[in-house]
């Protein structure tokens, strides 16, 4: 599953267009929060932060293994155990976690992919009734220094439609800004 391409920039500037604590912050991620699977894990950027604040490991999965292998020379490099990074395709073969083993699953800056249905209803499976489909994407009402094209970019309305259609999730509120780029969209697995 190759997504179609905005382009990654270099880490060091890919890294100062997030507010890493808010992210996480907005989706409730604490020391009581189990396994989080990570799909298009990149440099890792969300992936240590994460693992440092949650009390489960994070699956941390790519397609691309060189963004797999940096992800795992951060977390070597920061003595982070609770990370597994994997290269994986989620459309080809899933997620590799068991039905319903995971707290949460984040689907970070990645459903403007061809197959956004497809990569919810992956998610869904792996996690838990009750738990949580973090969503987060590059607003489209303002411009951005990076991110997909405008016309491809997924609105809140779009993702929950899509969640609908997938079945199992249901949003948890509205949709809420992520200064200074992003928008969020808490996704729950119903049954």
């Amino acid at each position: 599953m190759k997504l179609r391409e905005s382009g990654m920039p270099a880490e060091d500037y890919w890294e100062t267009l997030f507010d890493l604590p808010c992210i996480l912050d907005a989706f409730g991620f604490s020391a009581t929060t189990g396994d989080v699977a990570e799909l298009g894990c990149g440099y890792g950027t969300f992936t240590l932060p994460l693992a440092a604040r949650i009390g489960g490991t994070v699956h941390a999965l790519d397609i691309d293994p060189a963004m797999v292998e940096r992800t795992r020379a951060r977390a070597a490099a920061a003595s982070v155990s609770r990370i597994q990074a994997a290269t994986r395709d989620v459309l080809a073969a899933g997620f590799g976690r068991p039905a319903g083993s995971c707290a949460a699953a984040l689907l970070f800056n990645i459903l403007h992919g061809e197959s956004p249905v497809a990569l919810l209803r992956a998610a869904a499976d792996i996690v838990r009734p009750g738990g949580s489909v973090a969503v987060i994407h590059w607003r489209s009402d303002l411009p951005t220094p990076r991110g997909p094209t405008r016309d491809i970019r997924p609105t809140p309305e779009r993702i929950i439609a899509w969640a609908a259609e997938a079945g199992r999730l249901t949003a948890a509120g509205d949709a809420f800004l992520l200064p200074p780029w992003h928008y969020g969209v808490n996704l729950v697995r119903t049954t």
